[in-house]
């Protein structure tokens, strides 16, 4: 596909070269298996290039009138309307998404480029008092240089976007490494967008590379001081390992194993609808996702009918297909990771309401019950279409097995009484909780982010100041200071 081959290049300081790396990064679509292109890796020295082309075009692009600032993403902006369909098609397959999911996921890279325009007018000083007399105390809110931004597999073009955008709108310059699974939504598709929408060469430098070739050279190296990391939780203790070691900022948007409470007073069909898209959309692979689906006594057989009915009929198979529902895992490994957990939770003891089986990286959705307290499964998350059911007896039980896990990132409660299900969501240990509605959602102004091993730190709104900005101290004495020497 000329569209993949044409993108299959490190992108550094606004040239389109290949890498120097004696090996290929091969990039496949997922569910039919053919090679979408093949990109030679960057090495750490191209690494080293690229954060030399931020560092040198940065000061300029943060002394650029904000209001011109604003300007190239406005025409980013109208860059993904026109080319959405092109960039639906390559969602569907670099990474094997649904029609379904790349409509949800430009629709929110948009609604975030949108709040990145504003946030381009946003970071404001401040005036204040001095104990000393004729002293002036100005704060400027200033951007903090380079930022390194590493993306995952799963939504890469919005996550991506979602740390450059308001990077580069504060007048910072960025480098980002995308996963390896998916280099072009990831990666180079924007650094294309960016390019065409004008912005200076130097400012998105993309590398796409592995940690075989380059080791810890994006975390060590000494230009940029914050680094956006979005991934799992191993991976993210290691990154903030090393940024702490070399005293670098993280933001670390992390794993969950996010729970979704149905009480006993809920309208239940609502909620299995809400819990079918919470668990499955885009096959599972969703930090968000609703792992643990907590059901009252009360209405479990009711629940437990309804949802695995719906589940039973969701569509299986190509992502092009507009009737697909559930596409492909990423790779085989993620395949058959997933379909091993499945068989060893079953002769572990769970019951399946509904076992699903792997045709090459298509796996169909599982159902689980009857789980001991204990169960490793869980504890983790799962990036894979299975659901687990666990019924308790009132509130107290649900908080309680809600917390019972390391991660704390988004979690649901379904209730006829709205205040109600707010003292529960008061009450999980997480970032963010959603009354009667799904656990999978992200918005431009709302802070994002999880408790525990779910990551440090917020993106959104003004928690993107708060990451990419940082705070400067300026003093003017209009008198004469008294020093006692």
């Amino acid at each position: 596909m000329s569209f993949f081959t044409d993108l299959a290049h490190q992108y550094i300081d606004g040239e389109w070269r290949p890498g120097k790396g004696s090996w290929d990064i091969i990039d496949f679509n997922p569910y039919g298996g053919e090679k979408l292109a093949s990109i030679p890796v960057a090495t750490a020295e191209e690494v080293d290039q690229a954060y030399r082309a931020a560092e040198r075009a940065q000061q300029a692009w943060a002394d650029t009138n904000p209001y011109s600032r604003r300007g190239v993403l406005e025409k980013a902006l109208r860059i993904v309307e026109e080319r959405e369909p092109e960039i639906s098609e390559a969602i569907v397959a670099e990474l094997g998404g649904t029609r379904l999911k790349a409509a949800f996921e430009i629709h929110l890279a948009k609604e975030f480029l949108r709040e990145s325009i504003q946030l381009a007018l946003r970071p404001a000083g401040q005036i204040l008092p001095s104990p000393t007399e004729g002293k002036e105390n100005r704060v400027y809110r200033v951007p903090v240089g380079v930022v390194g931004v590493i993306s995952p597999f799963n939504f890469p073009f919005l996550l991506s976007l979602k740390s450059v955008a308001p990077a580069l709108a504060l007048g910072n310059a960025v480098v980002l490494k995308p996963h390896q699974n998916t280099p072009i939504c990831g990666g180079t598709l924007l650094a294309k967008v960016f390019e065409d929408a004008g912005l200076p060469a130097g400012l998105l430098n993309v590398v796409i590379t592995d940690i075989a070739e380059i080791g810890d050279t994006l975390l060590e190296h000494p230009v940029p001081q914050v680094i956006s990391f979005t991934g799992s939780d191993k991976v993210g203790r290691h990154v903030a390992t090393v940024c702490a070691a070399n005293l670098k900022r993280v933001v670390l948007e992390l794993g969950g194993n996010s729970a979704l409470i149905v009480l006993d007073d809920a309208d239940v069909d609502y909620a299995v609808d809400a819990a079918v898209f919470s668990r499955y959309i885009h096959q599972g692979q969703v930090c968000m996702a609703a792992n643990r689906i907590l059901v009252d006594r009360a209405v479990e057989k009711e629940f437990t009918e309804k949802f695995v009915a719906k589940v039973a009929s969701l569509r299986v198979g190509d992502p092009a297909d507009p009737a697909t529902q559930i596409g492909p895992l990423i790779n085989s490994t993620q395949a058959e990771a997933v379909s091993k957990l499945v068989d060893q939770t079953v002769a572990a003891g769970a019951t399946a309401l509904l076992h699903g089986r792997a045709e090459g990286n298509v796996v169909s959705p599982s159902v689980l019950t009857g789980l001991a307290g204990d169960s490793p499964v869980l504890h983790q998350e799962i990036f894979g279409p299975v659901a687990l059911l666990v019924p308790f007896d009132g509130e107290d039980e649900a908080v309680r097995i809600a917390n019972d896990t390391p991660y704390g990132l988004s979690g649901a409660v379904h209730t006829g009484n709205i205040e109600r299900g707010v003292r529960v969501g008061q009450r999980m240990h997480t970032g963010m909780v959603h009354i009667n509605d799904g656990t999978v959602h992200d918005e431009p102004l709302v802070p994002f982010g999880g408790e525990k091993a779910s990551g440090l730190g917020r993106l959104n709104g003004e928690s993107m100041i708060e990451a990419f900005t940082t705070q400067k101290w300026i003093s003017v004495q209009h008198g004469r200071s008294q020093f006692p020497f």
